[in-house]
């Protein structure tokens, strides 16, 4: 579709909100790295909201998930209680605008502007690594500490790696080889097998939001958390989920323009200085660091292969998903998770 049909469901999503205060303008202000769009509307009256258009995911689960934020965004106390940016609600319930035909199936969603303050820098130093560390250890403590007032979720890790094996035994299509068909669903079975294995605590799971890149968050001048943005990832499970996106965020090679989704970033010595720190805040357990290279296969499993050309754009999913079948996939087993155990002492 293209962008004017956009711009006309979000003029309609708004008229079916509250038609009565019309609207100024609408302007594009997505990242144009995904194939989200998302628009800053400013209405007659001067105010603005930001609308977000989503044709990723079922329907259901994209309402699931912004209810979830939106009790989680009231719930967090101090200093978090101002971090996430809420849905408009109408009535006693927030507001999620329908689009369909025979191209897509879409979702429209308002938030309030979120407050913006620094953008973290492309690399970290070791004193900002340190904050980060702190500040994360405690926004995972409070997320934690509210996990049981938070409505129920439907999806689990597990679940979404079935389907995709499912999927890929049932594709007759070109879009793999037969070995490249194998190779996905072997390490399908290894995610499955292995999470069975490590039994990470349901107890435990946490709001996690996944996609920790420089561009989703703020941070004030001292280096605390201030603003979180992008919620497409977001899912209750295991906070490990969290900690490649924090490993690519404090690595050696900092933030850059041509990426790929290497393994390095978790073998790298200032991302385990990082966990040390976030350990003293918010302790971890064996079971969880053992999660985290089941956590990275999930991540390139379903996020880049899956999910990819809904998450990427056109001029950078191939690519993606090319490193990963080629590379990242026969690359998990350098990184040995019981060496991180060691070294936290635990």
């Amino acid at each position: 579709m293209e962008n004017h049909e956009f711009l006309t469901i979000v003029k309609y999503a708004w008229m079916e909100y509250d038609q009565s205060r019309p609207i100024e303008s609408i302007v594009d202000i997505s990242a144009k790295v995904s194939t989200n769009h998302v628009y800053k509307i400013t209405l007659e009256n001067q105010t603005f909201v930001i609308a977000k258009l989503s044709y990723f995911g079922k329907y259901e689960d994209f309402v699931e998930d912004h209810t979830i934020i939106n009790v989680l965004s009231n719930n967090l106390f101090y200093p978090f209680e101002g971090l996430l940016s809420r849905s408009l609600m109408k009535q006693n319930k927030i507001f999620v605008h329908r689009f369909r035909n025979d191209q897509i199936d879409a979702a429209v969603v308002f938030y309030r502007p979120v407050k913006v303050q620094g953008r973290p820098p492309k690399k970290l130093t070791i004193e900002q690594i340190e904050q980060f560390a702190i500040e994360m250890g405690k926004f995972h403590k409070a997320c934690h500490d509210v996990r049981y007032t938070l409505p129920k979720s439907s999806k689990s890790l597990r679940m979404d790696m079935r389907q995709l094996k499912q999927a890929v035994e049932l594709d007759s299509s070109t879009r793999y080889t037969e070995d490249q068909r194998h190779l996905i669903v072997a390490h399908c079975d290894t995610f499955i097998a292995e999470a069975n294995r490590i039994r990470p605590r349901k107890a435990d799971f946490i709001p996690v939001f996944i996609d920790w890149n420089i561009g989703n968050f703020s941070l004030t001048s001292s280096f605390r958390l201030y603003s979180r943005w992008d919620y497409d990832w977001f899912r209750i499970t295991t906070r490990i989920m969290d900690f490649y996106f924090l490993s690519r965020v404090v690595s050696k090679a900092g933030d850059r323009t041509i990426f790929t989704y290497e393994v390095d970033t978790l073998l790298d010595d200032r991302f385990l200085y990082f966990l040390k720190v976030y350990h003293k805040v918010f302790p971890l357990c064996p079971a969880e660091i053992m999660m985290i290279k089941e956590c990275y296969r999930f991540f390139l499993l379903n996020y880049v292969l899956k999910h990819g050309t809904y998450f990427f754009n056109h001029q950078y999913v191939e690519q993606l998903q090319r490193d990963v079948l080629d590379v990242h996939l026969a690359s998990i087993d350098r990184l040995d998770p019981s060496i991180i155990v060691k070294e936290l002492g635990l």
